[in-house]
């Protein structure tokens, strides 16, 4: 990575929203959460991203995404790693959010699937990319608002009925490459606690903040 693409990197570190993981202007303590969290708790337990959704960001996550850039994935897991590291010893599960199966014949792989794969080699974590699936196809979330999101991925994401033994009572760490409003991930969550998951936790490779500062409540 070139010096300017580093400098326009923005990490996101503590003070944060313990559930969320959003940065607060100032630090009041570990377990602060935002207003947003404990207005609308999500299904989820924390959520970390390792840096914010920024030009370079978003050029890595499409590089990886569309163009092949499976180059990307050792230093994207690394951050991820950093970020995630609380995660690790309670030995989860490491699960990616799924692709519909039409979708994953035409892109060749999924980015989540593969971050995750990494992220367990070096947590050395069990990675189990078929635990959850996409059942149903849903629209690009791109471009609709908060209700649209959860909406369309409402009933979407299952886990298989055979494998459900393997995930009750463990933790599990539901891997992604961008954090938007967290419609797909809360929907995820769900399933995953209604099949007997005793926790989930959210790891993404980058998040989209909020434009104005986030205060904490």
């Amino acid at each position: 990575m070139c010096p300017h693409c580093w400098k326009e990197l923005h990490f996101i570190e503590r003070p944060y929203c313990e559930r969320l993981g959003i940065p607060f202007a100032y630090d009041l303590g570990s377990q602060a959460e935002c207003a947003q969290a404990i207005a609308n708790p999500p299904a989820f337990d924390r959520a970390r991203a390792a840096v914010a959704f920024g030009p370079v960001a978003q050029r890595m996550v499409h590089d990886l995404k569309y163009r092949d850039r499976l180059d990307l994935v050792s230093l994207m897991a690394g951050f991820m790693l950093r970020a995630g590291q609380d995660f690790v010893e309670k030995n989860p599960l490491l699960v990616p959010v799924p692709l519909h199966r039409s979708r994953l014949v035409k892109r060749r792989f999924n980015q989540s699937a593969i971050l995750a794969e990494k992220l367990a080699d070096k947590m050395g974590l069990t990675h189990c990319p078929q635990l959850l699936l996409r059942s149903r196809k849903t629209r690009q979330q791109v471009g609709l608002d908060i209700t649209e999101r959860q909406t369309n991925v409402r009933g979407a994401f299952n886990v298989p009925v055979q494998l459900r033994p393997k995930l009750s009572g463990r933790r599990i760490v539901l891997v992604d490459d961008v954090l938007t409003t967290g419609a797909t991930v809360d929907a995820c969550s769900k399933v995953l606690k209604r099949a007997g998951a005793s926790g989930v936790d959210v790891l993404t490779f980058a998040r989209v903040l909020p434009s104005e500062e986030i205060l904490p409540a």
